[in-house]
């Protein structure tokens, strides 16, 4: 495959993609190793082709080599035809589809064991992380940070989502501790090496910020610009959001059992103050306190309190009882086949190959295996 007359007399680079393919032309060396760009999608068909376009346009030109991992989450629509469709466009694209709709953390650790390059970016499917804004993201990655996280300079979303979504985050803050980073995003960039951290993670109840946060504490953020969502709307409900807290705060943290101990102790103290308020009374002025009021009130509380205790407890048998069953993160019904960089100057497969590149792998694959 000729070379634009732009590049004529350069020696092109055997590891990029880009090179001569698709109109995409370097005009000076690049600045980064090779990027993999996970993207775990849910019916979002529509989206997809114009994440591919800003992806090349804006973060190609800037690293050695991309790559774009699709991940499509059990959308049951045309989400999966799409990837295909952009496999089979793309040398650079790959993608896979899993059995179900897992969650987006789920996807997120399929796409992440299938990367193979140097560094890895996460965004979304809907373009509210956008790709002009990357070159932020690898200029704060320097020598002494592992992972950076781009954090928006205004939130886009509805006031209760905001709301909802801060005090989640600084809920799980506060009981997964400092070794957690406390400003996460799903717009995250990061060494691969920090991927090893979920080598052994056969757990349904994932959360990749904890998993990074254990791999490293070289972590820092910064301020991005968000766009409105280009097409449909968050999947994560009210509902949603208390259900992922409860589960990363139950599943990577003891901080609750703690609560509950110190709970108890200062319900325990407030019943040996009311027996000496009840024995001094009776001393002093030779009268027992009376009311049936007083005495169903503290049993109300005290049996309130045994409850949540043993909620917070049974929460925790819960999360060891669906480990032991070994239920695993995902499971990949089919992907797209690993597209492979010719030697003939990087420019990849022609577009013949690379339509064949859209077969399925045969059978489906069991996330908790790599």
């Amino acid at each position: 495959m000729g070379f634009p007359t732009s590049l004529a007399g350069s020696e092109p680079r055997a590891s990029n993609p880009f090179w001569g393919y698709s109109g995409v032309s370097h005009p000076g060396p690049s600045i980064r190793p090779g990027l993999s760009v996970v993207i775990p999608a849910f019916r979002s068909p529509g989206t997809l082709g114009s994440v591919c376009e800003e992806l090349q346009r804006h973060v190609a030109p800037l690293v050695d080599e991309l790559e774009v991992i699709f991940v499509d989450d059990g959308s049951g629509d045309g989400t999966w035809a799409s990837i295909q469709e952009l496999a089979a466009r793309h040398p650079w694209v790959r993608g896979l589809t899993l059995l179900r709709n897992y969650g987006q953390h789920n996807a997120l650790l399929a796409g992440l064991r299938q990367a193979r390059l140097p560094l890895i970016l996460t965004i979304d499917d809907d373009l509210q992380n956008p790709p002009d804004q990357v070159p932020v993201l690898l200029a704060a990655l320097t020598d002494d940070i592992d992972l950076v996280y781009g954090t928006p300079t205004q939130e886009r979303q509805s006031w209760w989502r905001n709301l909802a979504s801060t005090a989640t985050k600084r809920t799980m803050a506060t009981a997964l501790g400092p070794d957690v980073y406390p400003r996460p995003s799903a717009f995250r960039l990061f060494r691969r090496e920090l991927v090893s951290a979920a080598d052994t993670v056969s757990d349904p109840y994932i959360s990749i910020d904890v998993l990074l946060s254990w791999a490293t504490s070289r972590i820092t953020d910064v301020p991005v610009r968000f766009r409105e969502r280009a097409a449909g709307q968050s999947g994560y409900t009210l509902k949603k959001l208390v259900r992922h807290a409860l589960n990363m705060i139950t599943g990577y943290s003891t901080r609750p059992l703690r609560w509950v101990s110190a709970f108890g102790l200062v319900i325990a103290l407030v019943g040996f103050a009311l027996l000496a308020f009840v024995m001094v009374s009776y001393v002093l002025n030779g009268r027992q306190v009376a009311g049936f009021t007083f005495l169903a009130a503290a049993l109300s509380l005290f049996s309130g309190v045994q409850l949540l205790s043993l909620g917070v407890v049974g929460e925790y048998i819960g999360r060891m009882h669906f480990r032991t069953m070994g239920k695993p993160p995902y499971v990949v019904r089919a992907m797209t086949r690993p597209s492979t960089v010719a030697d003939d100057g990087g420019a990849g497969p022609d577009p013949a190959s690379a339509a064949q590149s859209t077969a399925a792998a045969p059978g489906p694959s069991v996330g908790a295996n790599r």
